[in-house]
């Protein structure tokens, strides 16, 4: 027992000295502010600071094979550290059409076959896995955990399982009262600490692996989730498959190979969140070689508003059939709008992609596109897609310019190949991507650029569940991922106390400068005008506006900004600028001055803006547009009312 009791005190005695013998490596960002800080003892802890200031504290890395956990007892074998200062110019630019991409790298070379690679940015940290053995490799989990040093708030998308199509409402939680009994959330999930930076998490180069959930860890942390790797599948219904086995793995790959970055942009201010690129900084070059087909741009969509254009100009009966969409046509060639989406109705059957519905007509209406110079989108199923794998051959005959595939609504290994398979087969054949009822962006779009946007989020055809306090969050979190598929462009609007919507009638929550200034706002590479053809003419100066408005820039500044709150942002395409502004239902109205210290020195600028009406608080279709001049020098003021807006082109 003396014996015992001894060997205990001895043991205690040396816990100081076994942690203080874990190896410390650090690793600072260009600029020297932000730190990564890396202790490698039996496992591999990291924390990260900001001028001293630490921000996540004793946070850990692990990926747990079936014969192997690279994380567990490392052994450094070596380190190679590098600086890279290069220039990124995107195919599909949505905030810069050159990105000063400046980073310092490290990589450790452990024993087992594997090495960990970080690379630290001014405006964040990432780092990902490397295996290097020969065979096959099952991974049977992933650690991820992350622990704060103090309370933090956080964004979060709580799905109520897996099968989720990224559409739930923000939830804010207190970090040290997230349980691990609370629901997950999806990513990116962002957080607000204590000293007023930003942290937002999400992860890219996402291929042949399950996308990352988050778990509140109930000790002021969080932990990352997967959903098991699907074995066999059975019916349910003409859009989706049910899962009926699992695997014990999250994911069965090649052995060689990097896996998903986990990264965290790191942002002193909301504004500087806003204009991080750093998901498009380490997401996988193109494997397009000569992407000059592709062509991102605005779409004329039907759906939304149920094809039913009425009018003196309308001498048909609208809805789903030949005339209404040669009616769409010639309002797209109009307006100089490039695209036409045909949703659900153009097949004759969901299940069947190669038989068209005899009252559409798709290859009338294609052959009727091009004479217009429009090209023709089709909605699809991904189940029909994966059924019929060879439809994108046939599109391509067809004529067809692109496809939106839905109701995919998982994440997990098998799912996040389809995403990669139909990317590389409708690049293949020339064909644009939008991906309805799907995940977050995780890299696909950049290495297959013709997968122009993704929806995983709450859009406006939710309809009343569309609200600005809600979606004043997106430019804040879910379009930093990537592009976003919001629908915007309602004609109709209104206060939420009220709404009242229903197609073909279809409304939208916030003001009508609200909506024209989505367009400069949100991002994404197809970008849809959603309300009907009819309603567009009948304002056609806002319509005038929303159709110059690009979907791809060259330089972005936001002049201002609160998580949540409002956002106000100037964005320039070639020689001209335009700034959008929107704002929740939290304050009457906001008043803001804006520096307008981006323009030439020595131009003037002729501004066609609009703004929310003197009653634009209780009838939010009340709109004014005002043309006037302005210059660097002269100092901006513009007032939104709640849930309102203000939208501008300079030139």
């Amino acid at each position: 027992m003396k014996k015992m009791l001894l060997l205990i005190v001895c043991m205690g005695f040396m816990l100081p000295y076994i942690n203080a013998q874990a190896k410390v490596i650090e690793l600072s960002s260009p600029n020297g502010k932000l730190n990564l800080s890396l202790q490698i003892s039996d496992k591999i802890a990291y924390s990260i600071k900001v001028q001293d200031k630490v921000l996540l504290d004793n946070c850990l890395l692990q990926l747990q094979l079936r014969d192997q956990t690279l994380g567990e007892n490392p052994k450094i074998v070596s380190q190679k550290r590098k600086t890279i200062t290069e220039t990124i110019k995107p195919v599909v630019p949505l905030k810069y059409s050159s990105i000063n991409n400046q980073y310092n790298q490290l990589i450790i070379n452990f024993k087992g076959n594997y090495a960990v690679e970080f690379r630290a940015f001014d405006g964040g940290i990432a780092y990902r896995f490397i295996s290097r053995m020969k065979d096959d490799i099952e991974v049977i989990g992933e650690n991820f955990s992350i622990s704060f040093p103090e309370n933090y708030s956080a964004y979060t998308q709580q799905p109520n399982g897996f099968k989720t199509s990224y559409e739930d409402p923000y939830t804010k939680v207190e970090t040290n009262l997230w349980k691990q009994s609370d629901k997950m959330s999806t990513l990116p999930v962002l957080i607000n600490t204590s000293t007023g930076y930003k942290i937002l998490i999400s992860e890219t180069d996402l291929t042949d692996y399950p996308g990352m959930f988050l778990k509140g860890s109930g000790e002021n942390g969080m932990y990352a989730v997967f959903p098991k790797a699907p074995l066999k599948f059975g019916e349910d219904g003409d859009r989706s498959l049910k899962i009926l086995e699992e695997a014990d793995y999250i994911a069965k790959t090649r052995g060689d190979r990097t896996f998903p970055w986990r990264y965290f942009i790191i942002a002193e201010n909301d504004a500087k969140l806003v204009e991080s690129t750093l998901p498009v900084q380490l997401a996988p070059a193109s494997n397009i070689v000569d992407p000059s087909w592709i062509k991102p741009g605005q779409v004329s969509w039907e759906w939304w508003n149920d094809a039913s254009p009425y009018g003196d100009d309308v001498n048909f009966v609208s809805g789903y059939n030949l005339e209404t969409y040669k009616y769409y046509i010639d309002f797209a060639a109009k307006q100089g709008i490039p695209y036409i989406l045909m949703d659900e109705g153009w097949a004759k059957s969901t299940r069947d992609p190669y038989t068209p519905n005899p009252k559409v007509n798709v290859h009338e209406l294609i052959r009727y596109g091009k004479e217009k110079n429009v090209g023709v989108i089709l909605w699809l199923t991904w189940l029909t897609v994966e059924n019929n794998f060879d439809l994108f051959e046939t599109f391509k005959k067809w004529g067809v310019a692109g496809v939106k595939i839905d109701f995919m609504d998982r994440s997990d290994q098998w799912m996040v190949n389809y995403y990669e398979r139909v990317a590389k087969e409708a690049a293949k054949n020339e064909l644009l991507i939008d991906f309805h009822g799907s995940f977050k962006p995780s890299g696909l779009e950049q290495r297959y650029p013709n997968v122009l946007s993704y929806e995983g989020v709450r859009g406006m055809e939710q309809m009343g569940g569309a609200t600005p306090n809600n979606s004043l969050l997106f430019p804040f979190i879910r379009n930093i991922a990537g592009p976003m598929d919001y629908t915007p462009g309602a004609m109709i609007s209104m206060q939420p106390e009220v709404y009242s919507s229903r197609r073909p009638n279809s409304a939208s929550i916030g003001t009508r400068a609200y909506q024209l200034a989505l367009y400069v706002v949100f991002e994404s590479g197809i970008q849809m005008l959603a309300d009907n053809p009819t309603m567009y003419y009948r304002n056609q100066d806002c319509t005038d506006f929303i159709t110059k408005v690009p979907t791809t820039w060259d330089e972005t500044k936001v002049l201002e900004a609160k998580v949540g709150e409002y956002i106000v942002v100037a964005k320039r395409k070639g020689e001209k600028w335009f700034i959008g502004a929107i704002t929740n239902g939290k304050e009457s109205e906001r008043t803001f001055t804006l520096n307008m210290d981006f323009l030439k020195v020595g131009k003037t600028y002729d501004m066609i803006s609009f703004e929310d009406g003197i009653n634009a608080g209780r009838q939010a279709m009340d709109y004014r547009k005002k043309i006037s001049r302005v210059t660097l020098k002269d100092p901006l003021q513009i007032k939104l009312v709640k849930n309102g807006g203000w939208a501008a082109i300079l030139q």
